[in-house]
């Protein structure tokens, strides 16, 4: 071989060493992108899944108490097993704090809750018997709307733990029923069994700000004895009037199949009541929900799930095979004042209508 030869022999070994240097790394023999290595994969999903969300107001940090609207707890006969009243499965009044082996939960029953607004919220404050609302049990809580009045939910709020002391959408969710079926077919009975879909549209996602508007509903916990969660949501949600009843969820906790009551019979769900048929419980357990507190307009009486609207908590019938009822405190309500009896168990400045 001449030199000459050899001298363009080299420079073509040259020209394809440059050529291979500058073809890019990501494209492999016959044009296929390379895999990403392991470290841009883990940068490519961290920046999906970290959304950053620009809040342009917040809710309060100090919150005024409502009128409080107490609610039928299990405190008293939990360690028997059994609530004392107010499990009422045909009007959708739920006391199941409590595991399908009646096992008693106290981070599940709720005390108490109570309702207040100011200029640009209305807040829901739930108060809990027990103090762990980050219960291994992985509890919802959640509040539940009704803006016409009629017993069929509009919207629910539902969030989910982990729960802290500060305000925040990151682990709520607004969900509404467009088509009209929470309720199944009657908003006073059970339905079951029947097949709808309840809160069927997710119009609010606060961890990945999905919605529209990214401060629609906050939530929080109170650092008390007994545990407080409260939820914040903007007066645009639910409007001036509406019915509003609050729920803690460690079972189905699925918006889509509210009512429960009627995904079940009552002989499915069982009971959490010792005299009632159908004890203990079965299908339809760890779920305690209240009845629905009118807001911003005075009721007739005839709302379905509504609360009586002056209350006092009803006694604990600790006899387990004692009547099944609940009575006046002291025997009889003051003057002015109807008794609303199981699952209410509270006196009333409004008639009862059964």
């Amino acid at each position: 071989m001449t030199a000459k030869n050899k001298a363009y022999g080299l420079l073509a070994v040259l020209f394809l060493m440059v050529l291979a240097c500058n073809v890019p790394a990501a494209i492999q023999p016959g044009g296929s992108p390379a895999p990403e290595s392991s470290s841009a994969q883990s940068t490519s999903a961290a920046t999906e899944a970290s959304v950053v969300v620009q809040h342009l107001i917040n809710p309060a940090a100090d919150v005024a108490v409502g009128s409080i609207i107490f609610d039928v707890e299990s405190s008293g006969t939990g360690s028997e097993k059994r609530a004392p009243y107010g499990d009422s499965y045909d009007i959708n009044l739920l006391e199941r704090p409590f595991l399908q082996d009646m096992t008693y939960v106290p981070d599940l029953d709720i005390n108490t809750f109570n309702v207040s607004d100011d200029e640009n919220w209305d807040y829901v404050s739930i108060k809990l018997i027990g103090n762990d609302p980050n219960n291994t049990l992985g509890i919802d809580y959640a509040v539940e709307l009704d803006t016409n009045k009629d017993g069929f939910g509009d919207f629910i709020i539902r969030a989910h733990p982990p729960y802290t002391n500060e305000w925040t959408t990151e682990n709520v969710q607004v969900f509404a029923d467009k088509n009209h079926d929470t309720s199944g077919v009657s908003a006073n009975k059970s339905d079951a069994p029947i097949s709808t879909d309840g809160y069927e549209t997710l119009v609010f996602d606060g961890a990945k700000g999905s919605g529209g508007d990214p401060d629609l509903a906050w939530a929080r916990m109170t650092n008390t004895e007994n545990s407080t969660l409260q939820f914040a949501f903007k007066k645009s949600l639910a409007g001036s009037v509406f019915m509003i009843g609050v729920l803690a969820d460690a079972g189905l906790k699925d918006a889509t199949k509210l009512d429960y009551v009627d995904r079940f019979t009552e002989a499915e769900a069982g009971s959490s009541v010792r005299n009632k048929k159908y004890y203990p419980l079965g299908a339809l357990y760890s779920v305690d929900n209240t009845c629905r507190e009118a807001f911003g307009f005075t009721p007739s009486g005839d709302e379905p799930m509504l609360c009586p609207t002056q209350q006092s908590p009803g006694p604990s019938n600790h006899n387990p095979s004692g009547p099944s009822g609940c009575q006046p405190p002291g025997g009889s309500c003051p003057s002015g004042y109807y008794w609303w009896p199981d699952p209410h168990c509270a006196c009333s400045i409004t008639p009862y209508k059964p």
